[in-house]
């Protein structure tokens, strides 16, 4: 019995989410299609480890985006897979995360829907989920949030995005995930400020999460700069901002740092109140 589809036709493009960068959260279909694919676009922030389960003759194509960095644009990269799907190829398009989740991926379907390129979509563990799991934040906590908000700090030019309603989610979102926040996260954190929320709300930075490099820094939304050091924390990196980030130091199971320990110690009072130690 075949559990999965993971016939990939010549002449097709499949959309792959490679997660956020611990190969062992590729998926079953994503590792399939990575040994069957004769042509691989991959995205700047893939774990290199997974381009080496590629098939020997593979071509490999560098397509990432880095920000203030010159970069192929994602026209001639939606092109780029519709000529090569049309030269009979398997076409992979590689990417860190999940397709659909900040990741162009719904750009790219709707090129090769419209020029009849036969596709297919595999999800990947986005780093919203993974990434805070990896730094022993729930997602979810019963006694903290029924809800969680995702935000890309960077629009579509690259630009601060227009349609983030700060006043909203600063009034209804229990928590916070931003993508890409790292270089933004002074406007990030002054307009939650600005807009009501609470200046000593604890702030959580994950850089390089999932990774063996992986690095947390937790503060407030009025402190972090005091605590934020780019020689330790670089990009990538998530914001996250709840009452979720008080768990980390607690269920921190990957990395135990320093900094943790300490953050640990000096909010000992806020924990017990919690009735978490």
């Amino acid at each position: 019995m075949q559990l999965f589809d993971s016939r990939f036709d010549r002449g097709s493009v499949w959309l792959v989410g490679a997660g956020p960068g611990d190969p062992g959260l590729l998926t079953l279909l994503a590792y399939k299609s990575i040994k069957k694919a004769d042509i691989i676009f991959y995205d700047a922030l893939l774990n290199e480890q997974i381009l080496s389960l590629a098939k020997p003759n593979v071509q490999l194509v560098y397509v990432g985006k880095r920000g203030n960095k010159k970069s192929i644009n994602q026209l001639e990269i939606n092109k780029l897979l519709i000529n090569e799907a049309k030269k009979n190829k398997r076409v992979l398009r590689l990417k860190g995360g999940d397709p659909f989740i900040f990741g162009r991926g719904g750009e790219e379907a709707l090129s090769l829907k419209l020029n009849k390129i036969p596709y297919k979509v595999v999800p990947g563990t986005t780093a919203g989920i993974a990434g805070l799991a990896y730094a022993g934040i729930p997602a979810t906590h019963r006694d903290f949030n029924t809800s969680i908000t995702f935000i890309s700090a960077y629009g579509a030019g690259g630009e601060k995005p227009e349609t983030v309603d700060w006043t909203s989610f600063t009034k209804t979102s229990q928590l916070i995930v931003i993508y890409m926040g790292l270089e933004r996260i002074n406007w990030v954190c002054s307009e939650l400020i600005k807009r009501g929320r609470d200046r000593y709300e604890n702030i959580a930075i994950i850089s390089n999460a999932t990774r063996k490099d992986q690095k947390i820094l937790i503060s407030t939304l009025e402190n972090y700069s005091k605590n934020f050091d780019k020689n330790i924390i670089d990009s990538p990196a998530l914001l996250v901002i709840g009452k979720n980030v008080l768990l980390s130091p607690i269920l921190n199971w990957y990395v135990t740092n320093k900094e943790d320990i300490n953050f640990l110690k000096q909010n000992k009072k806020k924990y017990e109140q919690h009735n978490f130690i």
